[in-house]
């Protein structure tokens, strides 16, 4: 009997839904600083899970966690890629190599 009690214990404890951490916020606008398709400020809004992406090229796309790593990676359908942030959230390196940073750069001066 204390083993069916254990074994019925141990599969609620798996059944259970997993605590799983919220995503940093990533919203903010990014400058491409490597494999930059464009020359325009990229642009990331995040509502919960999902986010809306602009790119430095002004092209549109939507996004959401990764699943298999929700708190480091997101997953950019509409580019068939992904992407991993930094745990403050200022970079986001895509898988194609492009670099973006979180910020506008400073003006040249003339």
């Amino acid at each position: 009997m204390k083993r069916l009690s254990l074994v019925i214990g141990m599969l609620a404890a798996l059944a259970a839904p997993s605590a799983s951490a919220q995503p940093i916020n990533l919203t903010g606008i990014y400058t491409c600083v490597d494999k930059c398709r464009g020359s325009l400020p990229a642009h990331v809004t995040q509502n919960g899970y999902d986010f809306n992406l602009l790119t430095e090229a002004g092209v549109p796309a939507r996004a959401w966690p990764d699943w298999f790593s929700p708190t480091s990676r997101i997953w950019i359908d509409a580019f068939n890629e992904g992407a991993v942030y930094s745990p403050d959230g200022m970079l986001i390196q895509f898988d194609n190599g492009t670099i973006w940073h979180r910020g506008l750069p400073l003006p040249r001066r003339r």
